[in-house]
């Protein structure tokens, strides 16, 4: 048989021809530019898929959207510019795909602890940063308010102080804590009118931040009815809440206007970690202070001796209480939030 075979013409049968690599479309390290890419931002973040807020000349659609291979490892957190491509029509099972993250305004970022060195990206593009401290039940932990304060003034966010509960406790005690501050606040009752704080919301995109039980997700459903945000009570053992909100959401206040602004709710959160911050950067948002520092020696951490800040007071150019509360905010870096 094999004699046969090779006694007779071979024919196109007779070869297998095994396709070599490399001989379809060829490779290239161009990358599609997607310049009619559809802007977006990023609204929920769920499981690998983002929840996007599109414009478009018939109004805003709700497109669901996958992040593009092309992203890498890039990560997209709540509050993004986006580009989007693919499928925007917002219909059921559409799916659209993230092809770009724009550059963020603001970043709030937070560590799981004071030795943690990776970050995470609470939210991108707020401008407000809403630390809400329940006056009773659960009672108020100026450790966790200090960190906040740290992360808004690194992060450039203008913080607010919301304290819930007021029907429960008097807020002047821990109002004299940071008065010397000057950080705007804003108090709160179980039954009262928020007229004040939807003023102070006014225009800004502010993102809630505070432990659980403390009173956001009510604050949000009032603020936005239909939210329904899940809310939950504190715990009568240990004082503390009870995680309710999983993830974070964008949710625009009701008004009508464009300015009528964005509160971003977040899950309540145990600690605040801020192995990140920069202490110079921390100083920069207090301008009368900051000035004084020129004379302080090289790595001064401005809570030591040699600081020349206690001159700077001493001369008459700043406040011994702010001096007080900025090294009291440098502390709270070192410091573990267990009060």
């Amino acid at each position: 048989m094999a004699a046969d075979r090779r006694g007779r013409d071979l024919d196109e049968d007779d070869v297998r021809v095994r396709p070599g690599r490399g001989k379809s479309r060829p490779r290239t390290k161009d990358r599609p530019g997607h310049v009619d890419a559809a802007e977006g931002w990023v609204v929920t973040v769920d499981r690998g898929r983002y929840g996007c807020l599109v414009e478009t000349s018939g109004g805003r659609l709700h497109v669901v959207a996958m992040k593009a291979r092309e992203l890498g490892r890039k990560g997209v957190v709540v509050g993004d510019r986006v580009a989007l491509v693919g499928d925007l029509s917002a219909e059921v099972d559409a799916l659209a795909r993230i092809v770009r993250v724009e550059p963020r305004a603001t970043v709030l970022r937070r560590t799981a602890d004071d030795d943690d060195p990776v970050e995470r990206v609470v939210v991108a593009n707020a401008d407000q940063l809403a630390v809400v401290t329940a006056l009773a039940d659960p009672e108020p932990r100026t450790g966790l308010i200090d960190r906040c304060l740290v992360a808004a003034y690194d992060s450039g966010l203008q913080p607010l102080l919301l304290l819930t509960k007021s029907d429960l406790k008097s807020p002047d005690e821990l109002l004299e804590t940071y008065r010397a501050l000057d950080v705007p606040h804003v108090v709160t009752s179980r039954y009262g009118d928020l007229d004040e704080l939807r003023a102070r919301l006014q225009g800004h995109r502010t993102v809630f931040v505070g432990h659980s039980g403390v009173g956001k997700s009510t604050l949000v459903n009032v603020l936005v009815p239909g939210a329904l945000r899940a809310t939950g009570v504190v715990n009568s053992v240990t004082g503390r809440g009870r995680h309710t909100s999983t993830s974070a959401i964008v949710l625009e206040l009701p008004g009508g206007r464009p300015d009528a602004g964005w509160v971003i709710d977040t899950p309540g959160i145990r600690s605040f970690g801020l192995a990140h911050v920069d202490p110079s950067r921390v100083i920069g948002a207090f301008p009368d202070l900051a000035a004084g520092t020129d004379a302080c020696p090289r790595g001064c951490t401005h809570d030591e001796p040699e600081c020349a800040l206690d001159a700077w007071v001493a001369d008459g150019h700043a406040d011994r209480a702010r001096l007080e509360s900025l090294r009291r905010l440098l502390r709270a870096r070192e410091t573990p939030d267990a009060d």
